[in-house]
């Protein structure tokens, strides 16, 4: 016998025997998955729980990811948009769950004030709901007091940090009885909605009857059902999901398949079909001898291939770098080597921020000059998206617009190099819930500072560069505040270059922030996609900084996110201001002009909405020389989530 051919015999003979048990065992894992979620999730005084929830008992795979169950309290609890939720009641035949806050279940003063979001892929708000709004840290009482009974207005005492304010709940307080008291309660540091049963409660005169009435929770209807599981069931197997993709799997007895079961039914394998297996084993194993001779002969070619291949791929790498820098001349920025990425970062031991795609790192220039690191993961596309968003960035050359200092491309390790904002992003100092800075610490005179900057940044992407730059991506934390509160525009790596001719542009799919998107770049029924796609996201941006607040919740639906815009839009109906931290006769003029000129922004057919100069024209004019704009016609729900944001 060659000597070659031995090791080949020998590894088909272990072919043989890995083929002959992996094949049944296999079957017994499946069969297992099967048997696990046969049987019922018994959390917390609820039975009988199946498809899809999980947890205890039931592994992950046995449900939907969305849906497990902390079964620890007395009531089984249930995460969704990152807030605990109690279930109280369960219905599987019309898919509904009357869910409870637990954090107001034993008082009405929680430490942390949350809004009560959902995810609006997988629930909806019952009919039967409606919301109920707890005002906080109120700095004088509602004028008149002996009023308060007749509007459906409770006030209630909390004690923060040893100290009393006044503090308020409504069912509704935009009802034409509470006009007259609005400004006092518009005056609030905090509000909180929480969903109730319909019908709208009478607010009794104590706490404790306002917290009977959150403790009995609200209706949520559940939409995890896939078509494909009515396929699964009525093929005798269990509706789950796969356990490494997380996408919709049905267990069947005899294996786990993409809908219904794919083989007849039983209750064990034949002995027939065992028998194939091991034919089918054996077939395979002869194949695979075949194939070891085939690489014991070829191997030492085969490694000298890759090799060559390697190097191949990375001096092409080299090549498109170099390309880049060559053909950019003195706009390319600094290239640096990964090894000098990591020096600088103190091998990425200071992390600022983390997004989907990357993570940001403060750094050190051999100069001194501080910087912000950007590191993209290893998934995010290949070099030419890489060299593109580099080539972005490097077309511009404003005071409003963030500096790339430099960039680094090794194989799969890829980062950018910006100057470093030491008050970070925009979203730190207006969204109150999530940082104890808020904009109420920010001078009007600053917010509006800020606003006519941001424009002035758009209007060069869109006008001032010989390529116009869309960027499809503004929102508040990719504007950036250097220490004299500055704005810089960043992160362009959505951003799509155009002839500044082309008034509309082709793109596949739909970019951006839910939220801030444009109807017509999730529709084109509201017409072509262009720069004014941009204006309407720096609409939604200055209502957030009027606001002090988030303009959606992760999941919502498309109209949801006109809930903020036409509240503030019946604000201004009213002749308020808009503003809800509290603002002096002396800032009137100045917020109402930012809201109105950000109503102009995000109107919905987007021939309607102003160009980036215009706007800055028209944040620079007089409030007496703007007109009221329509109200946009997108409707919100009965129930509109005010906080949290997704980024796609």
């Amino acid at each position: 016998m060659h000597p070659h051919l031995f090791p080949a015999i020998t590894l088909s003979s272990m072919i043989i025997a890995i083929t002959l048990i992996h094949c049944p065992t296999s079957l017994r894992a499946e069969d297992e998955q099967y048997l696990n979620c046969s049987a019922p999730l018994n959390c917390s005084g609820l039975t009988d729980l199946s498809y899809p929830f999980w947890g205890l008992n039931r592994p992950e795979y046995c449900g939907h990811p969305s849906f497990q169950l902390d079964c620890s309290n007395d009531a089984p609890r249930i995460n969704i948009s990152n807030i605990n939720y109690s279930i109280l009641e369960v219905n599987k035949t019309l898919q509904t769950l009357r869910v409870a806050r637990p954090d107001y279940w034993d008082t009405i003063c929680p430490s942390v004030l949350v809004n009560t979001t959902i995810d609006f892929t997988l629930f909806s708000y019952n009919t039967s709901d409606a919301n109920l709004t707890l005002y906080y840290q109120c700095p004088v009482p509602l004028v008149p007091i002996t009023s308060l009974i007749s509007t459906s207005v409770l006030q209630f005492n909390c004690t923060i940090n040893n100290t009393n304010f006044f503090n308020y709940c409504s069912p509704n307080i935009y009802s034409p009885d509470l006009s007259s008291i609005s400004n006092s309660i518009g005056a609030c540091n905090y509000w909180v909605n929480v969903p109730v049963l319909l019908p709208t409660p009478v607010i009794a005169t104590t706490q404790d009857a306002v917290k009977a009435v959150i403790d009995g929770g609200f209706m949520l209807t559940w939409n995890a059902s896939n078509p494909q599981c009515d396929t699964c069931l009525g093929a005798g197997g269990l509706c789950g999901s796969d356990p490494n993709t997380s996408a919709f799997a049905c267990h069947c007895q005899n294996g786990t398949f993409v809908s219904g079961c794919a083989g007849p039914v039983s209750s064990s394998r034949s002995f027939s079909k065992l028998k194939r297996e091991v034919v089918i084993g054996i077939t395979a194993a002869m194949l695979g001898t075949i194939v070891v001779c085939i690489i014991i002969c070829c191997l030492r070619r085969e490694q000298l291939n890759k090799a060559l291949i390697f190097r191949r791929t990375a001096r092409k790498n080299d090549e498109n770098v170099k390309s880049f820098i060559l053909n950019y001349g003195s706009l390319a920025p600094k290239h640096y080597s990964y090894a000098e990425i990591k020096k600088m970062t103190n091998s990425f031991i200071n992390k600022l921020g983390q997004g989907g795609y990357s993570s940001v790192y403060k750094g050190k220039l051999p100069d001194g000059k501080l910087v912000a690191v950007k590191v993209l993961s290893e998934s995010k596309g290949n070099e030419e998206d890489f060299i593109n968003e580099v080539a972005s960035i490097c077309r511009t050359s404003h005071v409003n617009i963030v500096t790339l200092l430099g960039f680094s491309y090794e194989k799969n390790k890829r980062a950018l190099i910006y100057e470093f904002m030491p008050n970070g992003s925009l979203d730190k100092f207006i969204y109150h819930r999530e940082s104890s800075a808020t904009n109420c610490h920010l001078e009007w005179k600053t917010l509006y500072k800020i606003a006519v900057d941001i424009a002035r940044g758009l209007e060069y992407l869109h006008r001032g560069c010989s390529t116009r730059i869309l960027h499809f991506d503004i929102k508040p934390q990719n504007i950036l505040l250097d220490e004299d509160f500055n704005p810089k525009i960043s992160d362009f790596g959505l951003a799509k270059l155009c002839q500044r001719k082309d008034s509309i542009v082709s793109m596949i799919g739909m970019r951006g922030t839910a939220g801030y998107i444009a109807p017509e770049v999730f529709s084109r029924n509201f017409g072509g996609v262009s720069h004014k796609s941009d204006v309407y996201s720096y609409g939604m941006l200055v209502l957030e900084m009027v606001g002090g607040r988030k303009n959606f919740d992760a999941g919502v639906s498309n109209s949801s996110e006109k809930y903020f815009p036409d509240w503030i839009y019946k604000d201004l109906e009213l002749g308020l201001d808009g503003r809800t931290c509290g603002v002096i006769t002396e800032e009137k003029e100045t917020s109402s002009k930012m809201i109105l000129v950000s109503l102009w922004c995000i109107q919905t057919i987007p021939t309607d909405r102003p160009s980036m100069n215009k706007v800055v024209e028209m944040l620079e004019g007089t409030l007496h020389s703007l007109q009221i704009p329509p109200k946009p016609f997108l409707c919100s729900p009965k129930v509109s989530p005010m906080e949290s944001s997704t980024t796609s």
